[in-house]
C-alpha cells in the first residue's frame, strides 16, 4: 500500500460531496499527494472548498451538483463529458435528524429523504459518469461499516444503517453487471469520525482517518471487481 506522500501528478479525481467533512479532508489529502482535484459542491454558496481551491489555482475545481436532482447529475455530466478521471469517488450523504429513533418512528419523509441521498443518488452519479472513468480507473462510494448487516449486533441508527446497507446491495448489483470488466469498485467503511455527521463522540478525528482512506483508494487501483474495505484496507463482512 502506498503510505507516501510522493506527488502523482497524472491523477485527476472528481469528488462528488466536498464542501465540508470527510469530502473536504479527501480533497485536501489528495492535493497534498500531487494530484488534481474536480471537488463538488452542494449550491452555489461559497464553502470551504472554494478557499481550498483559492490556495491551490489551477489544482481544484468547484462544480456545483445536488446529488437527488437527476438533471443536475445529467448537466455535469455534460460539462465534463470530454474529460478522463483516474477516481469518481461519490462522498455525499445524510442523516435522519434523531438517529435514535427505530424503522417504526421515522416519519416518511424522512426515511425518503435519507434513502434517496444515500442509496439511490450514488448510484445514479456512478451510472452517469462511469464512462469518464477509464478501463483501469476507479471508482468508489463512501459507505460506513453500518451498512454490513452481519457486523449489525447492537443496533441503533437504524435509518442510517438501513441506507447504508441499500447501497451497499445496489453497488453489488452494479458490480454483477460489469463482470468481468478491469475497472476497480471500491465501497469504502471509515468508521466513526469526528465530523458534522459523526458528532463529537466518534473516536476518530479527520486527520488521522482521512489519509488511511486516500491511500487504501490508492492501493487499490489496478484491482478489478467490488471491494468493501475500512480505511486499514481490510475487508469488511457483507
Amino acid at each position: 500500500m502506498r503510505t507516501t506522500d510522493s506527488p502523482d501528478p497524472a491523477g485527476t479525481i472528481l469528488l462528488v460531496g466536498a464542501s465540508r467533512g470527510l469530502g473536504l479532508a479527501m480533497a485536501a489529502e489528495f492535493l497534498k499527494k500531487g494530484w488534481n482535484v474536480v471537488g463538488t459542491v452542494h449550491a452555489n454558496a461559497r464553502t470551504e472548498l472554494h478557499d481550498l481551491a483559492d490556495k491551490h489555482p489551477g489544482r481544484l475545481e468547484v462544480e456545483v451538483l445536488d446529488v437527488i436532482e437527476p438533471d443536475q447529475i445529467a448537466s455535469l455530466h455534460d460539462r465534463l463529458r470530454d474529460r478522463r478521471f483516474d477516481i469518481v469517488f461519490h462522498n455525499a450523504g445524510t442523516a435522519n435528524a434523531n438517529q435514535d429513533e427505530t424503522i417504526a418512528q421515522v416519519s416518511t419523509d424522512e426515511f425518503v429523504k435519507v434513502m434517496v441521498t444515500n442509496a439511490l443518488a450514488p448510484m445514479r452519479v456512478i451510472e452517469s459518469l462511469q464512462d469518464l472513468v477509464p478501463a483501469d480507473g476507479l471508482i468508489g462510494i463512501m459507505s460506513s461499516g453500518q451498512g454490513s448487516v452481519s457486523g449489525n449486533e447492537k443496533g441503533g441508527h437504524e435509518v442510517y444503517r438501513g441506507s447504508k446497507a441499500a447501497l451497499n446491495q445496489y453497488t453489488r448489483s452494479y458490480a454483477a453487471r460489469h463482470a468481468g470488466e478491469p475497472r476497480a469498485l471500491v465501497l469504502m467503511a471509515p468508521g466513526w469520525i469526528r465530523t458534522a455527521l459523526g458528532g463529537p463522540e466518534a473516536p476518530f478525528s479527520v486527520e488521522e482517518s482521512i489519509p488511511k482512506v486516500v491511500d487504501v483508494l490508492l492501493a487499490q487501483r489496478g484491482k478489478p471487481g467490488l471491494q468493501y474495505l475500512d480505511r486499514e484496507g481490510r475487508t469488511v463482512a457483507w
